[in-house]
Formats: C-alpha cells, structure tokens, sequence
C-alpha cells in the first residue's frame, strides 16, 4: 500500500511544513497543546475504518465487539479520572457537547441560559447572539467586574431575577479560579442545571491544580485536547449530584448525543481520548500541570515588570490576558508582529473593551504547549523580554477610525512587519531556542 508521500505529496508537504512550523515557533494560544506520539498514533489508526452508531453492546452496526470495547474503556478511565458516575465521550468537540446539554434539557425559543458573555471571556456557546445558542434560546448573560473578576453577588441578583434554566459557569479566556462551589449554591437555589465548562482546565482539575467542579456541577463538559493533551473532541459528564436532581439526565444527554445531534463517533478519536485519560493518570501528568501554573505565574511576574496590564492582575491557571491600550497598540497588530517574531498568541477582546472584535484591545496567551516542551521558570524570563521586545517594536500603528481605511492600513502594516529586521532577527533567535525544547 502506498504511503501519503507518493499518493499526495502536496499534502505531505503541507504537513511537514506544519510540522517545522510548530517545531520552529512558541505556541502560546493557551487553548493549543502537544499530543503524545501515542495520542496521534490511535488517531490514525484503523479504527477509522468503522461504524458504530449507537452506544457500546447497543449498536446499528455489526462489528462493532472491539469498538465496544475501545469506548467502555475510555467512559471508565474518564469515570475514574473525574469522579463521576457516567461519560459519554462520543461529542465531536466541544460545541457540539454544549449543545446536546441544550438540546436534552430546554424548550427552544422559551428557556433561558445564563452564561458568561463572550466579549468578558465566555465562549460562543455560552449564548453569544452570533451563535447558535443566542439564536435559538434566551441568552441572560453575565459580565465581569471592573477588576476582571466574576461577581458572584451580582451573579446571584442576576439568577434570582432571570430564572434561567441552566446556567452554564466556564471560560476561554478568565484567568483566575473559578468558585464552582459558589455557582452550585446559586443554581440550587433557583432549581437550575449547573453546566461546569471546564474545556480549559480539564487537564489542572486532573493534575489536582485547580479546583473541580463535579461536587456542585450537574453536568461536566470538556473537550479533550487543551490542558488535557488529548485529540480534539469533548466528554459529557454527569454528576452524583445531577443524578439526585434528575435521575434521567444521563439518559437524556445520551440520546441527545444521539441520535438527537450526531450520527456515528468517530471510533478513532475515542481510542485517542482513551490513551490520553490513561496518560492523565500518570504522575508526571501532576507536575507537568503544576509546572503549567508555575510558568504562567513565572510569566506574568516578568511582564509585570514591563508594565503590561494583566487583566484581574495575574494568573491562578494556565493563560494571561493582557490588555495593550495603555501601549498604544491593539491586539490584532500585537498578535501578528509577535508570530512574525516567533510567538503565537491571539487577540482577545478585554473587559469592557472599547474596539471592534477583529481589532480588540488584548491578546490571550498561556503556557500549556510550551511547559508540553519542557520550558520552565527560566525559560518565561527570556519568553516575556521577547514579548516585550516585539510589542515596543510594532507599537504606535494605531488602527484608523474610518472603517475603509481599515483594509489598507492593515495590508501595509502586514508587509512592513514582515521585513521588519528587528522582528526577523528575534525570530532566528527563537527558532535557535526551540531546538533545545523539541516537540513530542
């Protein structure tokens, strides 16, 4: 059988070229990891091959003894892994998983959801009105305070007056500690469903880093790849405390799973989320977790020290938000002279951010795939003088008011960047760098 190279070189090209990218640059976006070699191995296995519609010994399928096997194995690495008495691993990712909770549990057009709003670190599926679920349920959301915290007083206020049906607690970009504790009091007391969306920091919770939502929340989502190091996917999870409230709630997110919302799962990404649980067992999997929080701390102690504007101040898990007003600068022009340089983040909007989403105030960053490459502590001081460097370099190309003048000022400043010599001349030096810390 002929090998990728000879029957599409093209591709095999473009995924080597991938491969030296990831190789030669810092990959900061804090939602960006490494998988295992034997994560990428059972992703692309044989199991592809198969259909398995349904769920272990209850398929549409013939076939399917071995990928009934394959599936209980990773539902029971995740019961153990979390504490919880049941997982549907099959969601494709986590979008998807969000809205078999939604598709289970409320009445379209009539039950509301109050989640965190996007433009204050939430994410799409939390009741953005650019996504499905502003579109097609009632969105109560909630924001930040002034110091970029959450206020769970006025969480409260919020719940009481608006009785939503579930409310959905978790983030993409909200860097301190989240009080599930808190949220499950709030939602008891108004009878609602906690969804914990803990997509981010699945792999701390595990690592025993950060708190864990599974004694206050009903439902626990996750995708399976960010600080877990897994494949891209997500699990469903539910809770002791879901089963009291509900007692069909796992048979519920089930059959909304399918065949509400998917057909077959894709047989081998479970295998992968599989080995990825099992490595998540391991203790080097504790400190790689710990070490992920120490180098956010580490990092975000070195750009205080270059003035930059940490959003709520600092860190407690594994990303930084920063907000560039105060440089002059905005995230957009931010994030593409830092990949110029070597240093992959993304913009981000801020708090109470004053500028359009494509051009927004912050950029979000975080340690997961490098601390994956063995940086440390050490490695955050030259990582933030880096940053520092690329920001004083690029800063001052303030984005026009006008909105056509928008595209020509972006063309220009994306030509001048690339032959910035500063910018080309970190940029060597990172690629040196990064030979000392390679990939999995």
């Amino acid at each position: 059988m002929k090998n990728l190279k000879s029957v599409d070189p093209q591709i095999y090209d473009l995924i080597k070229q991938e491969e030296k990218r990831q190789s030669d640059v810092l990959e900061m976006i804090p939602s960006e990891n490494y998988t295992s070699k034997a994560v990428i191995e059972a992703l692309g296995s044989v199991l592809t091959n198969k259909y398995s519609e349904g769920y272990p010994r209850k398929r549409y399928y013939q076939g399917n003894r071995i990928i009934d096997s394959v599936e209980t194995l990773a539902q029971e690495r995740a019961k153990k892994l979390f504490g919880v008495p049941h997982v549907n691993v099959q969601p494709y990712s986590g979008s998807p998983a969000n809205t078999a909770v939604y598709l289970a549990l409320l009445d379209p057009l009539k039950d509301k959801i109050m989640g965190l709003s996007l433009s204050f670190g939430g994410h799409l599926t939390h009741g953005s009105p650019v996504s499905f679920s502003g579109k097609y349920f009632n969105i109560v959301p909630y924001e930040l305070n002034e110091k970029g915290l959450l206020d769970y007083d006025e969480i409260e206020r919020l719940a009481f007056a608006e009785k939503p049906k579930i409310i959905v607690c978790g983030a993409t970009a909200y860097p301190r500690i989240v009080d599930f504790k808190r949220f499950g009091e709030i939602a008891d007391s108004i009878g609602a469903y906690l969804l914990a969306d803990i997509s981010h920091i699945s792999g701390l919770i595990v690592g025993e880093v950060h708190p864990s939502p599974v004694a206050y929340a009903d439902i626990v989502m996750t995708t399976t790849h960010k600080t877990l190091r897994g494949p891209r996917g997500a699990m469903l999870m539910v809770t002791s405390k879901g089963l009291k409230k509900d007692p069909e709630l796992a048979e519920k997110i089930d059959k909304a799973v399918f065949p509400g919302l998917q057909g077959g799962p894709h047989d081998n990404q479970t295998a992968a989320i599989a080995v990825a649980l099992l490595e998540a067992e391991q203790q080097d999997f504790k400190k790689y977790s710990k070490q992920v929080v120490n180098n956010a701390n580490a990092l975000s102690k070195e750009l205080l020290k270059y003035k930059f504007n940490l959003v709520s101040g600092g860190t407690d898990n594994h990303l930084l938000l920063i907000d560039l007003s105060d440089k002059k600068i905005n995230g957009a022009v931010a994030a593409y002279g830092l990949e110029v340089a070597g240093i992959v983040v993304n913009k981000n909007a801020v708090p109470y951010d004053k500028m359009p989403p494509f051009y927004p105030s912050g950029i979000r960053l975080g340690t997961p795939a490098i601390t994956t490459r063995g940086m440390k502590e050490k490695e955050m001081v030259k990582i933030a003088k880096w940053i520092n460097d690329v920001v004083e370099e690029v800063k001052g190309d303030e984005l026009p008011k006008e909105k056509e003048s928008r595209s020509y000022f972006w063309k220009e400043f994306r030509r001048k960047v690339k032959e910035n010599k500063n910018l080309l001349a970190i940029n060597e030096e990172i690629k040196e760098f990064c030979q000392k810390f390679p990939i999995p």
